[in-house]
């Protein structure tokens, strides 16, 4: 009942954020690749009259990629977003948005000036009512059409190159699930040619900064789906963990005791129609998913293929992934030895931190243990448990940063796999997002994790940051002043001895005193001052 109450109340806020803008999906603008809607506060394009941000010319990454995707010219998504748009918002200042109508990760208020950190904390955690309203949440955002954004259904050819848009609406909970699709999905070649070994979120360098945003993204759709502002996503801490603790019709289903490939009919979420889960029957049809409902959740944990998986992660597994000091090493895909990102994904050993393609560890060993929707990448996002277990990836990626505190550099600028090199632009985000602009802190993006607060090191970091901030602005200015003195320094080291050896030549050696006169150490001393 309180979940009926919590859902019928939310039902009045109608809003959403994600992929195409429906307001840039009419062939006048897909034929003039032109996506810049005006800010609904002036009316002017990307609210330019308010100093929120300009329509300009996007300009992509010229670095080279990987040799993964041997072809050019034949996906959508190469050179993201450039066969849909060339040109869209570039917002100033702490304004963000397709528009330039929203806050940047991390800011808040009328003029994006406040700063402010929200907490993600474990579900276990929460109280019953908080609970209650997370799950209410889900509800909502399955059953509301977004606002503001659809999806393609056709490709740009099969559009026509624009002139004949191909769009569906979707709620705002599947959008994400279309999003999560349409990034992880093979390349269509033509004809009856498939290219599988294609992803622009896994297996490469942005895995973790792609999924980083694609949460952001989310919670902040909910934060304004609800106007609930201080919405965060928990997270499941599944280190240790003997089975699936949070599959109970409490928190994220129960099993159903008549066909245990199903969730219990005590949970809402045994309701749940999933889309994207036919990627053969897409790839046949040389089409894209359109957001039908495919059928229920599937979900049998525990079930799964235990040569490949043969246990959930520990604390001690966690712990060597955060030993490594590389981000990325060697090919920079599944098959990277010593690479943190490569083993938190699961394709290297939490052992050894060498690939072994006969083993799902880490990250993908939860897909592998759920046994069900969430066990085929491009649809995993379908089952809601996706974004508990993304969270806690997540945390697991910010101890890494706190830890090893690399500079932005560290991330791959150049032969990543296609989309995952540093300033590309991440698919199919529109705004537009880099990769590097998420290999930061998440403190620096407006949230923290429960178990990562009060930790002395990184307090103390965060307490000199703004000092080292300054310093690095007047390094020049210290490194002239420093050659001045020491120039100085050498002067007048010259002179009092110059000064001293006139001294002594005036008496004979006999009567030279032992200690310098009173008069001399006074000026020696005064000297050393200046």
């Amino acid at each position: 009942m309180l979940l009926a109450a919590l859902y019928c109340l939310l039902w009045t806020f109608q809003t959403s954020a994600g992929h195409f803008p429906r307001a840039c999906t009419s062939s006048k603008n897909l034929m003039e690749k032109e996506c810049c809607p005006p800010w609904e506060g002036d009316g002017s394009p990307c609210g330019q009259l308010s100093g929120r941000g300009s329509c300009q010319d996007i300009i992509l990454s010229k670095a080279p990629l990987g040799p993964q995707f041997p072809f050019a010219g034949v996906d959508d998504r190469e050179s993201w977003p450039s066969v849909f748009y060339n040109r869209t918002c570039q917002c100033f200042s702490n304004f963000m948005g397709f528009n330039c109508g929203n806050c940047k990760f991390g800011f808040w208020g009328p003029t994006c000036t406040e700063r402010r950190l929200l907490v993600r904390r474990n579900i276990f955690d929460l109280s019953v009512p908080e609970k209650n309203k997370f799950l209410a949440y889900l509800t909502l955002a399955k059953h509301t059409t977004s606002a503001d954004y659809v999806i393609p259904t056709g490709t740009y050819g099969q559009m026509n190159n624009g002139s004949t848009p191909l769009f569906n609406d979707i709620n705002v909970y599947d959008l994400f699930v279309w999003m999560h699709y349409y990034v992880s999905r093979d390349a269509l070649l033509g004809g009856s040619e498939i290219w599988r070994d294609i992803d622009f979120a896994h297996e490469a360098p942005g895995f973790l900064p792609w999924h980083r945003l694609f949460l952001l993204l989310w919670e902040k759709e909910i934060q304004k789906l609800t106007g609930d502002e201080n919405f965060t996503i928990p997270y499941w801490d599944w280190r240790d963990a003997e089975n699936c603790d949070i599959c109970t019709d409490e928190y994220m289903g129960g099993r159903n005791p008549a066909n245990p490939n199903l969730l219990s009919p005590a949970s809402f979420f045994s309701s749940w129609q999933v889309i994207c889960s036919q990627l053969e029957e897409y790839n046949s049809r040389h089409t894209l998913c359109n957001g039908t409902s495919e059928g229920p959740i599937l979900r049998n944990p525990g079930n799964h293929d235990k040569a490949r998986t043969p246990r959930l992660p520990s604390s001690a597994d966690v712990e060597f992934c955060l030993s490594l000091t590389q981000y990325e090493s060697g090919s920079m895909d599944k098959a990277a030895n010593f690479s943190f990102r490569n083993t938190l994904e699961g394709f290297a050993s939490p052992l050894t931190g060498i690939a072994d393609a006969s083993q799902s560890s880490m990250h993908n060993a939860l897909h592998i243990y759920m046994n069900g929707t969430m066990s085929q990448v491009p649809g995993s996002a379908n089952d809601p448990i996706f974004l508990l277990h993304h969270a806690f990836v997540d945390s697991i990626f910010e101890q890494w940063l706190r830890r090893h505190h690399p500079l932005q550099e560290v991330y791959p600028e150049a032969n990543a796999p296609i989309g995952h090199n540093r300033e590309s632009y991440m698919v199919p985000f529109i705004p537009l997002y880099r990769n590097g602009d998420f290999f930061i802190s998440s403190r620096d993006l407006g949230y923290d994790y429960s178990y990562l607060q009060d930790s002395g090191p990184d307090s103390f970091q965060d307490y000199i940051k703004p000092y080292l901030q300054q310093a690095s602005q007047i390094w020049p200015w210290l490194i002239g002043a420093a050659m001045v003195g020491s120039v100085l320094t050498a002067v007048l080291g010259g002179l009092t001895s110059l000064l001293c050896h006139r001294k002594r030549k005036q008496l004979p050696e006999e009567k030279q005193p032992l200690l310098m006169d009173k008069e001399d150490y006074h000026s020696l001393l005064y000297q050393s001052h200046l």
